[in-house]
């Protein structure tokens, strides 16, 4: 069996409220936008998500992989996207915490991903000579560059987005 894998876990402490959080965190739209190499993600029957990720890999080249999610947790503290139980090749697991700290909220983020194959020229032919270790070692570097760069744009995204003003909006002249 060829395995390559990536793990990530970070925290990052925001200016926002538990709900704002867990809700920016929760809609996957969110990562297809602001998440390089995430070239889409479609909800399919069953709660079935489809990822679809793009990632360069020195010597093969684009390695795109699909990888199907179902929700396994969504609870108010956490949010957890699991391998689909028909998945066999490509696993994500990603998940996000959230505990409240007065006006701030900690979120904490893993992400697993391991892509399987029987032989290695069955993820790409120049496998092989390249081998699950470096491909590994990439991979791990592209998904801690895709999930930093995410969690940049984050930041940005619940700390500067002003609060809408029902009654500012219902006085209004139309």
């Amino acid at each position: 069996m060829f395995r390559i894998k990536a793990s990530y876990a970070d925290q990052l402490e925001l200016r926002t409220t538990l709900e704002k959080a867990r809700e920016f965190f929760g809609e996957l739209r969110n990562f297809a936008d602001l998440m390089p190499g995430i070239e889409g993600i479609r909800k399919e029957a069953g709660g079935i998500m489809r990822w679809v990720v793009r990632a360069e890999v020195p010597v093969i080249g684009a390695v795109h992989a699909t990888f199907t999610v179902e929700k396994t947790e969504d609870s108010p503290e956490r949010l957890e996207w699991s391998p689909a139980r028909s998945e066999m090749k490509n696993y994500l697991r990603y998940a996000a915490a959230f505990e409240e700290r007065g006006h701030k909220v900690l979120i904490k983020i893993v992400q697993h991903v391991e892509l399987r194959r029987q032989h290695a020229k069955d993820l790409h032919r120049f496998a092989i000579l390249v081998g699950e270790g470096a491909i590994s070692a990439e991979m791990q570097k592209r998904v801690r560059e895709m999930i930093k760069t995410f969690l940049e744009r984050a930041r940005v995204k619940l700390e500067t987005e002003e609060p809408l003003d029902q009654e500012a909006i219902l006085d209004s002249p139309a």
